[in-house]
C-alpha cells in the first residue's frame, strides 16, 4: 500500500529561533508555529481556533531561519510529520512534528520581519508576491550571478 506524509502550515511563529549545530556541524532550528482556523457553529457563531505546532528546520534553511525570522513572523511551511516517542520515569511519551522541507518567509520589513542586516542569501528569491523563499535546492544553484537571485545595493533595498 502506498502513503503520503505532507505537510503544508501557514502561521505565525511564536518564539525566536535558537540555532545550534550538531556534532556533524549540521545547523538545527525548532520554532513553535501558531495556526489559526477560523469556522462557523451550527449557530452560525464564528470559532477561532489556535493550533501549536512544533517544526524542526535543519542545515541552510535553519541557518536562514536563525538569521531572519523572530517571534510574530509568517511563515509557510512545508514538510513531513515526524512521530517522537520516548520513556521518562516509566511513562511512554509522544509527540508529533513537522520536519520542515521548505521555509518560504511571508511579509515585510515591518511585520515581525527578521533581525539580519547582513547581505541577502544568494538562494534567496523573491516570487511575484514580494514573498521571499527559500529552499536547499535554489540556494545550492545559486553560486552564480545567473542563479536568478537580485542584486541589492544596501540593507535598505532589502525587501523584507
Amino acid at each position: 500500500m502506498a502513503s503520503f506524509n505532507r505537510v503544508i502550515l501557514l502561521g505565525n511563529v511564536t518564539r525566536d529561533p535558537e540555532l545550534r549545530y550538531i556534532s556533524s556541524g549540521t545547523a538545527v532550528t525548532d520554532i513553535g508555529l501558531a495556526v489559526n482556523d477560523r469556522r462557523k457553529t451550527a449557530s452560525g457563531e464564528w470559532v477561532e481556533e489556535t493550533t501549536f505546532v512544533d517544526v524542526t528546520l535543519w542545515g541552510r534553511t535553519a541557518e536562514v531561519a536563525g538569521e531572519y525570522v523572530t517571534k510574530g513572523s509568517p511563515l509557510l511551511i512545508e514538510g513531513r510529520l515526524k512521530l517522537d516517542t520516548w520513556e521518562k520515569d516509566g511513562k511512554k511519551n509522544s509527540k508529533l512534528r513537522v520536519v520542515c522541507d521548505r521555509m518560504q518567509l511571508l511579509g515585510g520589513r515591518g511585520e515581525g520581519g527578521g533581525r539580519g542586516r547582513g547581505p541577502r542569501p544568494e538562494g534567496r528569491q523573491n516570487d511575484s508576491s514580494g514573498a521571499a523563499s527559500f529552499d536547499e535546492a535554489n540556494y545550492e544553484n545559486a553560486g552564480s550571478s545567473s542563479g536568478g537571485g537580485d542584486s541589492f545595493g544596501g540593507d535598505d533595498d532589502i525587501p523584507f
